[in-house]
């Protein structure tokens, strides 16, 4: 297991780097910052990527029980991500893994409370997934600034469309999303 992590990258998952990349293009897209108010910051930008991560890795293991490796993989490449970028910010070696454990952490409490609301939004509607973007993309802005619905519209736009998505080009890296402007036209 640790010689798996030490030379990961060794072996690459082509798939679930393709998938990363995907959603890191589409996290950085302006209309998410622009239109929606997503804080254009450190901070910001990995609420960004954690919300099109979550909502990716909840269809690969919904709906596809051999996803679950690519899942796997897909998140060892956020991870393996995370660490480059700290490093090339400048951070040492010894404070790289205390802050990914904390973005591990933090990543995994955000997976748990976003798959519970989308997962509740049948019988709740919005007012769970609204809560949990409330507290992590939008927390650290005064009340009332950043488009909270629409954002939930935005994340519920896009699991629709990973709902839809063959699971063949998913799986091979090509996750299909909505555009944010889309979203805050129609939304």
């Amino acid at each position: 297991m640790i010689w798996k992590r030490f030379f990961a990258s060794q072996q690459r998952d082509p798939a679930a780097w393709s998938l990363y990349e995907a959603i890191v293009a589409q996290a950085r897209t302006p209309g998410l910052y622009r239109d929606l108010g997503i804080p254009d910051s450190l901070d910001g930008r990995f609420e960004a990527i954690v919300l099109h991560l979550v909502l990716v890795l909840r269809r690969l293991k919904r709906d596809f029980p051999e996803g679950l490796d690519l899942a796997e993989a897909l998140q060892e490449a956020f991870f393996a991500d995370m660490d480059r970028s700290l490093r090339e910010m400048g951070a040492g070696d010894l404070g790289v893994g205390k802050r990914v454990k904390r973005m591990a952490e933090g990543f995994m409490g955000r997976l748990g409370s976003y798959e519970a609301a989308l997962d509740r939004f049948p019988v709740d509607g919005e007012e769970n997934l609204r809560a949990v973007l409330r507290r992590n993309v939008f927390g650290t802005l005064p009340d009332g600034q950043g488009d909270l619905a629409g954002l939930a519209a935005y994340a519920l736009a896009q699991a629709a469309a990973l709902d839809a998505q063959d699971g063949t080009e998913l799986r091979q890296g090509r996750p299909t999303f909505v555009a944010a402007s889309v979203v805050a036209e129609n939304g």
